[in-house]
């Protein structure tokens, strides 16, 4: 069985109850925490564990995956509201339209890294996050009353920038409350809601767009308008729903609870013991994440799901239409692929967390998208004519893209030690990565449907690159593992002090990477 990663001091895997037990925590002493502490932790039984994780879940997971349902709504119902009239509204030409699905992209890629660090700072993650959903849900709002290219642009800008801060500020609040084995799980049941969103989408759609001529509005402003006030609505929910930390959650948590979920966490390493201070910006670790060669083989990773997944989520709409369906029943028919997705990137994230071992549900996820593509290219030319061949590819395609995300997340998440390059190596690979999406809204061409040779085969290309970089990524984690393996504890600590660990972080040679 691969390896888990551990800070400092080794880890032993309870492989049946899934439950990650600090070997010098069993002996009654750990260098994080004092030998009271490690008895505590020894202590708390394996019901209480699953009793106070099961609360955690029920509290955190289903808001998170909500708030990210609503996100992906309404950055993607731009598709929607196209065939539904918005470019003739507009006068708009499709090169416009590419380029306003792009612009999105550049403050939402380039806000991530501040944002959690940003979110890093505050006791209440709720105040931080509410924020940002109320100010992106009145933006999404403003959406409907454009009346031009400009306007348009202008507000998936404004968007871009405030949505920045989700989906890492949730991968960092995750960080914050799970272990590592116990994150792709979790972080999947939400990255779901990026392929129910466009399930949801359609079927909004599909009904709002019944308003048109209400109030004197076209349906598809009634699209941005109506799901807009649903997202303002949400964010000032967040100020009660979304929970904090531990130790702000005494109305559910008993004390030993919340002792037990912040002790963990600094036992292993992943944060520091109450009273410790750490800098607001730390020029030395914001450089490890910038030289971290492992976070460039993930960004490829995740380059091949944003890039193919954006540039399909905006398209699939049209590419329904293209088969011979009207608007309505072309919203309906991505219901399904969607679903397909959902299902998908759930089953394959709760086979990576059981197995404990990352890389090889997001190369079989990549190796379907790879065929779907092939398909797509070869028979989209005469899509009205293989109908069934290019529906099943989509479907494929949705069963592939969907499960890479909370792959690469949790993988990225799990070798990073130490609380600031964890915030900046998420923020970091999410922002990088997310530029995928510049490229996903330009390669799906107008004038090349319904063949779309760049769009399809661009998208083929991604994931063949995203295969080769989790194998590179595997087989170096698998080499670096084996050679720390060969030198013993006592060894290393001979060699180096608690500090220099500490600072070495991740490249510490007791550091066991996740594979």
């Amino acid at each position: 069985m691969p390896p888990t990663n551990s800070v400092h001091s080794l880890k032993e895997i309870d492989a049946e109850k899934h439950e990650m037990v600090p070997i010098e925590v069993a002996r009654g002493q750990n260098e994080h925490i004092s030998a009271v502490d490690a008895d505590f932790l020894a202590g708390f039984t394996n019901e209480q564990r699953r009793r106070v994780l099961r609360k955690v879940d029920w509290r955190l997971v289903p808001m998170l995956l909500i708030l990210y349902l609503i996100s992906f709504i309404d950055r993607a119902n731009i598709g929607n509201a196209n065939i539904e009239g918005l470019l003739p509204s507009l006068n708009m030409s499709g090169t416009q339209y590419n380029i306003a699905l792009a612009i999105f992209f550049v403050p939402y890629t380039l806000a991530e890294i501040p944002s959690n660090m940003i979110l890093d700072k505050f006791n209440r993650p709720s105040v931080f996050m509410g924020t940002i959903v109320f100010v992106w849900g009145v933006i999404v709002m403003c959406t409907g009353f454009v009346t031009g290219f400009a306007g348009l642009c202008v507000t998936r800008v404004f968007l871009g920038l405030f949505e920045a801060g989700f989906f890492p500020g949730a991968i960092l609040i995750i960080s914050k409350w799970y272990l590592p084995h116990e994150s792709q799980t979790r972080i999947a049941i939400f990255f779901t809601a990026s392929a129910l969103a466009g399930a949801f989408s359609g079927l909004l759609a599909y009904g709002i767009v019944r308003m048109d001529g209400v109030a004197g509005y076209e349906g598809w402003r009634w699209i941005f308008i109506l799901e807009g006030l649903a997202s303002a609505i949400a964010g000032l929910a967040c100020f009660w729903l979304l929970i904090d930390t531990p130790a702000r959650s005494t109305s559910w948590l008993s004390a030993d609870e919340i002792r037990y979920l912040e002790l963990r966490q600094v036992a292993i390493g992943r944060f520091k013991p109450a009273g410790h201070k750490e800098k607001h910006f730390d020029m030395r670790v914001f450089l490890t994440v910038l030289k971290d060669w492992k976070i460039y083989l993930l960004i490829i990773a995740f380059w091949s799901n944003v890039t193919p997944n954006y540039g399909l989520k905006f398209t699939m709409p049209q590419i329904m239409k293209n088969m011979g369906y009207s608007s309505a029943n072309a919203q309906l028919l991505t219901i399904p692929a969607y679903t397909v997705g959902a299902i998908s990137a759930y089953s394959f994230s709760v086979l990576s967390d059981r197995l404990k071992w990352r890389m090889p549900t997001i190369v079989v996820p990549q190796m379907a998208v790879v065929i779907a593509y092939a398909i797509l290219f070869a028979k989209a030319a005469d899509i009205k004519n293989n109908i069934g061949a290019c529906y099943f590819a989509v479907c494929l395609a949705c069963f592939g893209l969907y499960p890479i995300g909370p792959g690469v997340q949790a993988w990225n998440m799990n070798n990073l030690a130490g609380p600031s390059k964890r915030a900046m190596g998420i923020g970091f690979m999410t922002g990088v990565g997310n530029m995928g999406g510049i490229t996903g809204s330009f390669i799906f061409i107008e004038k090349e449907a319904p063949k779309y040779p760049s769009g399809f085969g661009s998208s083929l290309a991604f994931a063949a690159a995203g295969i080769v970089a989790c194998f590179t990524l595997e087989f170096l984690l698998w080499k670096i593992n084996g050679k720390n393996a060969k030198l013993s504890e006592e060894e290393v600590r001979d060699k180096y002090s608690d500090e220099e660990l500490d600072r070495m972080g991740d490249k510490s040679p007791l550091f066991r990477y996740t594979l």
